[in-house]
């Protein structure tokens, strides 16, 4: 009989962790989920997932900040987690302008204190989410030649500032300590049980209620939008991709040649126009959204896709899908995604 494996998720109250630990609860590991239940949206949404999460024997809930002091390292020491994933994080573009300072604590600090519970209780793998944002001024074309756009060093907001400083504090503790790491970058995650400061849910319901929607560089902006449960089936199969030190290294691995860390990149390979997007949003609800065309703000970039191949070489997986999986049957699909939110 195989032995259970345990997983601790950090932020497993949030969008992409609620759906992750759901995953991982199916293919029967035991989940340790951490999640602070910060406002930075409505924590009823959070409180919701968890209920959900919680109706399974197998999940465990642990409502702390990871930055706080000995907090996971005592819940390293007392479940030893074989697998790790880490996505909790303050996130936002434009908020990381007003309020550097959480960012400090949330991305810096408390990844700091993950890295440290992982030295003194090693895992299997640790995996730990980073952004498309941190290629920040790189031209897209560049993220199809370099190695998996391992070389990104022109951030353009403290966000993905402080996620790219994460690459490197494990890319250190990798070296140093041993521990298996990857990393991978997400790009425009969407669907049911999102964070309601999305686009998607933004754009519906502004349209729905006739009120105007801000189209930010005034439309020439495209993102590679990738469905949560396609992102999940990427992390899943990426548990089992664990990164091993190698001084031969395949020409678009991004392994380093001194520790078993890599950078993979987690996306849809097909970025859609912003106004194909709305577009989309517009056929689904059968209205015509209100356009208030602005400039592009402070810290964002006109446009994201990812190179793949990565992940396509590791897990054999295609995360080929099209935004309509969001948008399908007239607006039963939003509609159903809305509710989820309110």
């Amino acid at each position: 009989m195989t032995e259970q494996r345990t997983a601790l998720v950090t932020g497993s109250a949030g969008f992409i962790g609620f759906h992750l630990c759901q995953r991982l609860l199916r293919d029967g590991f035991r989940v340790i989920g951490l999640d602070a239940m910060k406002d930075y949206y409505d924590v009823a949404l959070k409180q919701r997932r968890h209920q959900i999460l919680l109706q399974s024997e197998g999940f465990t809930a642990c409502e702390d900040r990871l930055e706080g002091e000995q907090v996971l390292h005592n819940l390293f020491e007392k479940y030893r987690p074989d697998v790790v994933v880490h996505l909790a994080a303050q996130a936002g573009v434009r908020y990381s302008i007003d309020n550097p300072r959480s960012y400090v604590q949330s991305n810096l600090i408390g990844t700091h204190e993950l890295l440290e519970a992982g030295r003194a209780f090693p895992s299997a793998h640790m995996l730990l989410a980073s952004t498309s944002s941190v290629y920040g001024a790189e031209h897209p074309n560049a993220l199809r030649r370099n190695r998996q756009g391992r070389y990104a060093d022109t951030q353009m907001s403290f966000y993905a500032a402080t996620k790219k400083a994460n690459e490197a504090m494990a890319h250190s503790y990798a070296h140093l300590f041993g521990l298996p790491i990857t990393i991978f970058r997400l790009f425009t995650v969407y669907g049911p049980w999102g964070r309601p400061d999305m686009a998607l849910y933004k754009f519906t319901r502004n349209i729905l209620t006739g009120d105007p929607i801000d189209v930010y560089n005034h439309g020439e902006m495209s993102r590679d939008f990738t469905y949560v449960n396609d992102l999940v089936e990427a992390i899943r199969l990426l548990i089992e991709a664990v990164p091993e030190r190698s001084e031969d290294i395949a020409p678009n691995d991004s392994l380093s040649p001194v520790a078993p860390w890599r950078a993979v990149n987690v996306g849809n390979s097909e970025p859609v126009k912003l106004m194909d997007f709305i577009a989309a949003i517009e056929k689904a609800t059968g209205k015509t959204a209100k356009l208030n065309m602005i400039d592009m703000q402070a810290g964002d970039v006109p446009a994201t896709w990812a190179n793949a191949q990565l992940l396509r070489d590791l897990t054999g997986t295609n995360l080929k899908q099209a935004l309509r999986r969001a948008l399908r049957n007239s607006c039963a699909g939003i509609a159903t995604i809305i509710r989820h939110n309110e």
